[in-house]
């Protein structure tokens, strides 16, 4: 029988991984790894994240990272961009190919009817090597050569394709800029080995673990990963449900007991979105909450408390004033702790303004 493994247990261990029970001193591209990505289809959103990981971090210097591109932002995981290593960039992309294939030809499949993909492919990659765009002009140009092909569905198959990282200036701290792309290969200028299954499996645990089977694949958007796992040495326990969850033999796994700290997280953090059973960070009252947004692109920046989420946050500058506004979900009895922590963010967010944090309860969200 497998030992059993409790909820708040899954939770420490999580945020232990995550570097959410105490800020690490470990290097941006180094926690990057570590995390496997960390999703960034918002321009700059995901800054946040590192700051809630890193100290004293320092946005500009990551954004320094894209520049000399030893980061670069890429669909990966679930076909959404995410920030990674260049290392990671190529390991992962052959790998994670069919979940992007997949995820791209079901909406754009019958618009390429009739478009020999290799030709789309080839004369893409040319087309982004000899200048970055953005798919809407890349379209254009492939309309030229398939005048029948819907052009949007020219640039998203060359997407689903051909390895594409976004460019810089878009995503650099403080600067803005057009979404657009070229190969990976030339923008990182060599190759590497496509990673193993395993690999994969590994890397997710040391930073998500323990999970189940169902909550790799929804991570990676991989399928069939129960064989993989079959293949690895790994601790079983039951999560207290009937679940299986997995984990690496020497991983850390603190005491339930161990003190999380508040936590004011970005609204596309991987912590929410990498769980089949996201029950090990979502509370109760959040998870019915969060349920008003099914089925939209909209991702509220939830706030932790005790490890769990108690509430969601907006920010706003207007005339030197940068105020964040604390949504709670339910009574938050360490107010103290979270408006010492939305504080320090905002000295983060808006160093130059004056702080203002306002405080409001569920049944005035609207």
């Amino acid at each position: 029988m497998d030992p059993l493994i409790s909820r708040r247990a899954l939770n420490r261990a999580t945020l232990e991984r995550q570097f959410l029970l105490s800020r690490t001193d470990r290097g941006v591209v180094d926690v990057v790894e570590h995390l496997a990505g960390l999703q960034a289809q918002t321009p700059h959103t995901w800054y946040t994240g590192l700051w809630n990981r890193i100290a004293g971090f320092d946005p500009a210097a990551a954004g320094e990272l894209l520049l000399s591109r030893e980061l670069v932002r890429i669909a990966l995981h679930r076909s959404t961009i995410h920030l990674v290593s260049a290392r990671d960039c190529l390991a992962m992309r052959p790998l994670l190919q069919p979940v992007t294939t997949r995820m791209t030809r079901s909406v754009f499949g019958k618009r390429l009817s009739g478009v020999d993909l290799e030709e789309l492919a080839e004369a893409g990659r040319e087309l982004l090597e000899s200048r970055s765009m953005t798919f809407a002009e890349l379209g254009r140009e492939l309309a030229g050569r398939w005048p029948q092909a819907d052009p949007q569905a020219l640039g998203q198959g060359v997407r689903s394709l051909v390895p594409l990282v976004q460019v810089p200036p878009r995503g650099v701290w403080g600067r803005s800029g057009p979404v657009a792309h070229t190969s990976a290969e030339s923008w990182l200028g060599f190759r590497a080995p496509a990673m193993a299954a395993g690999e994969l499996v590994r890397r997710y645990l040391a930073a998500f673990g323990p999970a189940s089977v169902l909550d790799m694949q929804t991570w990676s958007g991989l399928t069939r990963l129960s064989e993989v796992v079959e293949t690895l040495d790994l601790r079983r326990f039951d999560d207290g449900s009937g679940r299986v969850v997995y984990d690496l033999p020497d991983a850390p796994r603190p005491p339930e007991d161990v003190p999380a700290p508040v936590r004011l997280m970005y609204d596309f953090d991987n912590l929410f979105l990498s769980y089949a059973d996201r029950s090990r960070v979502i509370s109760d009252v959040g998870g019915a909450v969060l349920g008003r947004f099914a089925g939209t692109n909209v991702q509220p920046r939830m706030i932790l408390v005790d490890g769990f989420t108690a509430g969601d946050w907006t920010y706003r500058r207007a005339r030197g004033v940068a105020t964040l506004n604390v949504h709670a979900w339910q009574p938050i009895r360490e107010r103290d702790e979270v408006e010492k922590e939305a504080l320090a963010l905002l000295a983060f967010l808006a160093p130059g303004d004056e702080h203002e944090v306002a405080f409001f309860n569920a049944s005035s969200m609207g």
